[in-house]
């Protein structure tokens, strides 16, 4: 066993760094977006920030769907059955074009109705004159999704990595164009920021897919092909139950939200500095996560039942490394974190200073059950399962995590620190039980 994790480990790294990479690129998207249209004062940012939220609601848990092309795609090559691993490209190509249209349809629809929901109406037109722009790239966004899961199932991650380095420059580049109107563009402000948004999504399935179509050449994965129910079914059977996975973590922390400003103004702006610097090194064990899918698929296709434990277990060991890491990082140095967001100087910020501090001191335990989860969750996607998964994330985040924070926060009087210990409570339940999980059904793999 410890012979197969050594042979797995550079393997799994090799393929987990530009993964890791790339996700921290498609996070500096988002980053360069509020940078950039903070220059136009605060209702603009405000409507970029509502708008924003919706988008990534939508597209993350309906195109979570889509995170199924991976696995299946990992498996197959590991059968060396690359015909299949075509067809499920193609059909993930297609059902991607589908989903995309309730996105686009949401959308659209959603904006108008943020005032109902007690939102500014002027914030509110604002984030609807954003969404209505950038939804003309929610089939770029939909099919990059499908696009990156073959690459990932076969292990090929550098492409991904500089697509979505590529993606960052040019949204600068479109954002400077259609934000402010350089360069004889028209100067559309906050509109111009879904414009650029659209553009760099749609860039980036195009560069994707000529990737595809030229590397894989000899493979025709492209090739035309009658449409076949049981390659759609297969995908939206395993991938629906991982849409719904990612809907409801998205979910956790959205409740979280809310009920942190319940609690005023300083503890839900500690609460966004410290989700967002642990947000940025959680980059790392969600790549490695991804990694471990396509490692573990890749093992279980071709019936290695060892290969499939080596790389669960090496793919787990390096996310509970880094994050121990990070976790000492954040319980030894929070103020020096903080000073990154905050003018440590400024008497102004002190309450948002001490609750952002006492955050981060907790998100240092955060980060290891975070790190765990993920990666557990990405090795149980690459055995295909997935629907007691999502199941366990279910009961984890919303019994015990919402639950034991709703305790904690009101009955117990811990106000924010209650919220930030259920979130706590919830990750690390569903870390255990998903590595149980994974451990059982190896165990109960075939060795012979």
């Amino acid at each position: 066993m410890l012979a197969a994790c050594r042979r797995e480990a550079p393997v799994l790294v090799r393929i987990a760094i530009p993964l890791v990479l790339a996700q921290m690129a498609q996070n500096g998207m988002s980053l360069v977006d509020t940078l950039m249209v903070g220059r136009l004062g605060p209702e603009a940012l405000a409507g970029i920030a509502i708008g924003a939220v919706v988008l990534f609601s939508l597209s993350m848990s309906v195109g979570g769907v889509l995170f199924a092309v991976a696995p299946l795609t990992a498996q197959a090559v590991g059968r060396s059955q690359r015909d299949e691993a075509g067809r499920t490209l193609r059909h993930g190509v297609l059902l991607a074009l589908l989903l995309a249209v309730p996105v686009m349809v949401a959308l659209w629809t959603l904006g108008p109705a943020l005032p109902l929901l007690g939102q500014d109406p002027d914030i509110a037109a604002a984030a609807t004159d954003y969404l209505r722009a950038v939804v003309w790239g929610v089939p770029g966004y939909m099919l990059f999704v499908a696009l990156r899961g073959t690459l990932e199932g076969r292990g090929h991650t550098r492409p991904i990595m500089a697509v979505a380095f590529a993606g960052v420059g040019l949204n600068v580049l479109a954002n400077s164009a259609f934000v402010f109107g350089r360069w004889g563009f028209p100067d559309l402000g906050l509109t111009g920021a879904g414009v650029a948004t659209a553009i760099v999504h749609s860039a980036m399935a195009l560069a994707l897919y000529a990737f595809i179509a030229r590397s894989y050449r000899e493979e025709r994965i492209f090739a035309r092909e009658r449409v076949r129910p049981a390659v759609l079914w297969e995908l939206v059977r395993l991938g629906v139950p991982i849409a719904l996975t990612v809907g409801f973590e998205i979910g956790l922390f959205a409740a979280t939200a809310l009920l942190m400003g319940l609690f005023g103004q300083a503890s839900l702006a500690g609460h966004q500095i410290a989700l967002q610097a642990a947000s940025f090194t959680f980059m790392i064990p969600l790549g490695l996560g991804i990694a471990t899918t396509a490692r573990v698929g890749s093992a279980a296709g071709r019936g290695d039942a060892l290969g499939v434990r080596a790389a669960g277990l090496v793919g787990i060991g390096f996310a509970m490394c880094v994050m121990i890491a990070t976790a000492i990082l954040y319980w030894t140095v929070p103020r020096a974190v903080v000073g990154l967001f905050l003018d440590l100087g400024d008497p102004v910020n002190a309450g948002v200073i001490a609750a952002a501090i006492a955050f981060l001191r907790i998100a240092a335990v955060f980060q290891l059950v975070d790190g765990l989860q993920v990666t557990a969750i990405g090795a149980l996607r690459g055995l295909k399962d997935t629907r007691v998964p999502m199941l366990i994330a279910l009961v984890s985040y919303w019994c015990f995590g919402i639950g034991s924070g709703v305790v904690l926060a009101f009955g117990a009087g811990l106000d924010g620190i209650g919220l930030w210990l259920g979130l706590v409570v919830g990750l690390g339940v569903a870390a255990l039980w998903l590595t149980g999980r994974f451990v059982r059904l190896v165990r109960a793999m075939p060795t012979g």
